[in-house]
């Protein structure tokens, strides 16, 4: 069982192209874990740039690591990619983290490689050679949204975005070596760096700070680029590029719009500099961004990589405006489906949720997706936004077959069940409860299966669960625990044995009141939160923050330097907090 494990990474390593093969001799020993399959994880371009930082350090070797299913089943060791070792053997094992639902993925992922599950047991033993056991290490924005569900699991947790760190948390780990407690003690001095076992994470402890979440001043610093190239994922052979960070559209139900403040773009040149090195591999590029259609220059970008032959792709975009030449650009590159994302079936509705996008808006897009004969139109909405009613059901129907009316081809919507999230206006809401979410979504298939359109529609239970995953605290740690295969009975089962309700985590929050992701600095002022939900209970649209807008520091991310720099200067190649130089921290 084990040899046909080790052909079929070796199977994969031969159909990639970037693969990073490095001695293990002498160097720290990194394996970058994604919680999930190997197709799923190899489509994540924040693996990608995390791979690459780790190994530009000529002191560093990093391997990457997947979850399947499989394998864990099968009680088979957990094996890093590049060399098939095993990956208790390594010194860091790192996650990017990007949904709460693979948390349990993570736990797996542990007892495969052998690794007690908690900090603290890790902490005060050591494998059977001698050694501490691997630094558990997490970051991405599940964890940076709200860590307090895992903090009993990991050892270190960068909160933010993490290229600039990488360097200082390697050469710390490197520096002390086999003493654990002083790693520990060096790191959780870096800003951004979250060390549970080192910090209070009760807002009413007197010692008790916020670790404030980093962002990136130079996104240039690691190229936001594929670096290796796969047929075995769903972005097969294509080239991914990071246009831009963040979105200043504000949609209150949107955790990228918050934690990745403010928004920032990637100059034009480097783009396409990305882009020629990209189609020596494929000709096929895909931009990413949180709305690539909101890229400053846009139009110019997708006109100038058809002139250089390339089909493009895009993560999304929106309608207000959208932009004619790049969906006549996905059209020329054979894309089969044009994705536009309404949110919300009535205005009210999208005003409360600060989508700005109308009814024009949208019609024109759908218009435009005919014209160009698009084999496919989806189109993503939310069921269970605050305030919605059964009226705003009803609207989302008519709005669904008019665009049916217009557009003659494949129709398909996904109505999917709105989770609160942290650090967003929508925080401390109630989620609507699973029965109602299910008769609207059941009531939503039925009135539009005779006007032949695919309704698509996740499970309301599974949402009830990401929505605790979301806004728990340590305690759902220990649910976790006790869950061997995850499942929403299962989950709400072991939650009613360590007599936890789910209500606390799913019910409305006071905003007065402590929450367990306070841990984390987002930035934001809370008060405008509330000025926000205010808002959004009159259905009024709140207030964007475009990476062109000067002078703004109405929700407290940007610094004086920031938000009134020079617009013809470059922007200073600095974290939001510069990281403590090394002989400082150490010292």
């Amino acid at each position: 069982m084990r040899w046909r494990h080790v052909q079929r990474i070796r199977s994969r390593l031969a159909r990639e192209q970037g693969t990073i093969y490095k001695d293990w001799g002498g160097r720290l020993r990194v394996a970058l874990a994604f919680p999930n399959t190997y197709y799923v994880g190899m489509s994540s371009l924040a693996l990608q740039v995390v791979y690459r930082a780790f190994n530009a350090l000529p002191h560093v070797v990093c391997e990457r690591t997947f979850w399947e299913k499989v394998d864990a089943e099968a009680g088979l060791p957990l094996l890093t990619y590049e060399s098939q070792r095993p990956v208790e053997d390594v010194d860091i094992f790192a996650f990017t983290v990007s949904f709460e639902m693979d948390y349990l993925n993570i736990l797996d992922m542990l007892r495969q490689a052998r690794i007690p599950l908690w900090a603290q047991e890790r902490l005060h033993s050591v494998r059977p050679d001698g050694r501490p056991w691997p630094l558990l290490i997490a970051g991405g924005p599940a964890v940076s949204m709200n860590p307090e569900p895992l903090a009993p699991f990991f050892d270190v947790f960068v909160i933010g975005e993490g290229e600039d760190v990488i360097p200082l948390i390697a050469e710390i780990v490197h520096t002390y070596g086999a003493d654990r407690e002083g790693a520990l003690t060096a790191l959780a001095r870096i800003p951004g760096i979250y060390v549970p076992l080192l910090h209070p994470s009760d807002p009413r402890d007197p010692n008790f700070r916020p670790i404030e979440r980093l962002w990136a001043r130079d996104v240039l610093r690691v190229p936001p680029t594929t670096l290796i190239h796969t047929p075995d994922t769903e972005f097969a052979n294509m080239h991914l590029i990071e246009i831009a960070r963040g979105c200043g559209r504000a949609c209150r139900f949107c955790l990228a719009g918050y934690i990745y403040r403010p928004p920032r773009e990637q100059p034009l040149e480097a783009i396409l500099a990305w882009a020629r090195e990209g189609l020596q591999h494929t000709d096929r590029i895909g931009l990413v961004s949180a709305a690539v259609s909101d890229y400053s220059r846009i139009d110019e970008l997708a006109i100038r990589l058809r002139e250089m032959g390339a089909r493009i792709s895009v993560s999304s975009m929106r309608t207000d405006p959208i932009s004619v030449p790049l969906v006549k650009a996905l059209a020329e590159s054979g894309t089969r489906t044009l994705t536009i994302a309404p949110e919300a079936g009535s205005q009210r509705l999208r005003d409360v949720i600060s989508k700005t996008q109308s009814v024009e808006d949208l019609m024109a897009a759908v218009d435009l997706a005919e014209s160009l004969r698009f084999p496919q139109l989806k189109l993503y909405f939310m069921i269970g936004h605050p305030t919605e009613t059964e009226t705003d059901i009803d609207e989302l129907i008519a709005f669904v077959k008019e665009v049916r009316r217009r557009f003659r081809r494949h129709l398909v919507i996904n109505a999917t069940p709105f989770v609160p999230k942290p650090h967003t206006p929508f925080q401390w809401v109630a989620m609507t409860p699973t029965e109602v979410l299910r008769a609207r979504q059941k009531r939503i298939t039925r009135a539009l299966a005779r006007h032949r359109v695919t309704v698509r529609a996740d499970s309301p239970e599974w949402a009830a669960v990401q929505a605790v995953l979301s806004r728990g605290d340590r305690r759902i740690g220990n649910v976790l625990a006790r869950v061997d295969r995850l499942s929403p009975r299962a989950f709400f089962r072991a939650m009613a044995a360590l007599e936890l309700d789910p209500q606390q985590y799913l019910g409305t929050w006071d905003p007065t009141q402590p929450t367990p992701w306070d841990i984390v600095g987002s930035g934001l002022r809370v008060k405008y939160f509330r000025r926000e939900w205010r808002l959004a209970q009159k259905a009024q649209v709140g207030k964007e923050c475009p990476p062109q807008a000067r002078g703004c520091l109405s929700c407290g991310v940007c610094d004086p330097a920031w938000a009134f720099r020079d617009a013809t200067q470059p922007t200073p190649a600095v974290t939001s907090r510069a990281p403590i130089p090394l002989v400082e921290t150490l010292s």
